[in-house]
């Protein structure tokens, strides 16, 4: 999906040098699981085994994933995909909706996001929204390692609440959020959601569906407009936690650096 979502210029396409091949890997992983996805896994596994910034146990880890993704059923793949992140928002992969919610911020987060592709030289078609975080893997992996480590660090909060649900669960594509998180030398970050998340009530049974349903019914009331404002307030009180808690540069972990963690 994420491919045919982003359109590439040439030029950034045939610059070897600039950016990271395996964030385009970890898109891959992360998107809808496909026929070409199973007949790619050769390629998959030997991008990541060229990646010197993770280590070897995490790479060992990912390798071993997209060997069960060549053996599988693709439609227990897909099936389990579904289930996974289409019902409920807790493994949502649009990121502002884990800041932002349904609240009228998500909206100019987003024409910002799309401002910085065009900006760069790209452009969407229609069938993904901005946030998704494969098509914006996507971007990353064409630019330089002082941006992709700045992108990172401004979503590493969403990252790390992502990676412990999505390990609560024992899915594999907590493999995915955790390297990104290994990138920029922050996997600890994920313990500190931990605690949160083990009391979380899970939002993808078929109880909780219906509750989200009938929420969206009361909201077209004369109320609806008080319920915006107040999720786009909060929607800037998290904005702006995550600007104070990550007020200092991240950068990319240097290959050197890599190694002395294995």
């Amino acid at each position: 999906m994420a491919d045919a979502a982003l359109q590439m210029p040439q030029e950034a396409m045939i610059q070897p040098e600039f950016g990271m091949r395996s964030l385009r890997v970890l898109a891959r992983l992360l998107d809808y699981p496909t026929e070409a996805l199973q007949g790619a896994v050769d390629e998959l596994i030997e991008a990541l085994y060229a990646e010197r910034r993770l280590t070897a146990a995490l790479k060992a880890d990912l390798m071993s994933w997209c060997q069960r993704i060549s053996e599988a059923d693709l439609l227990e793949l897909q099936s389990e995909y579904v289930a996974l992140f289409d019902k409920g928002r807790a493994h949502s992969l649009l990121l502002f909706e884990h800041v932002h919610g349904e609240s009228r911020d998500r909206g100019q987060a987003m024409v910002d996001l799309i401002d910085e592709y065009k900006a760069a030289g790209f452009e969407l078609d229609a069938r993904e929204l901005p946030d998704y975080l494969p098509l914006f893997l996507e971007y990353l992996s064409t630019r330089s390692d002082e941006e992709i480590g700045r992108w990172l660090g401004e979503i590493r909060h969403i990252l790390a609440l992502l990676t412990a649900r999505l390990e609560e669960r024992g899915a594999d594509q907590a493999l995915v959020t955790r390297a990104l998180l290994a990138l920029i030398d922050a996997e600890e970050d994920i313990e500190a959601q931990r605690q949160a998340v083990a009391g979380e009530k899970r939002d993808d049974t078929p109880e909780a569906l219906d509750a989200v349903w009938e929420e969206e019914a009361v909201r077209f009331s004369a109320k609806s407009d008080e319920d915006c404002a107040l999720q786009s307030a909060e929607g800037r009180r998290l904005a702006e936690r995550k600007r104070q808690v990550q007020g200092e540069a991240i950068r990319i972990l240097d290959p050197v650096d890599a190694a002395k963690k294995h």
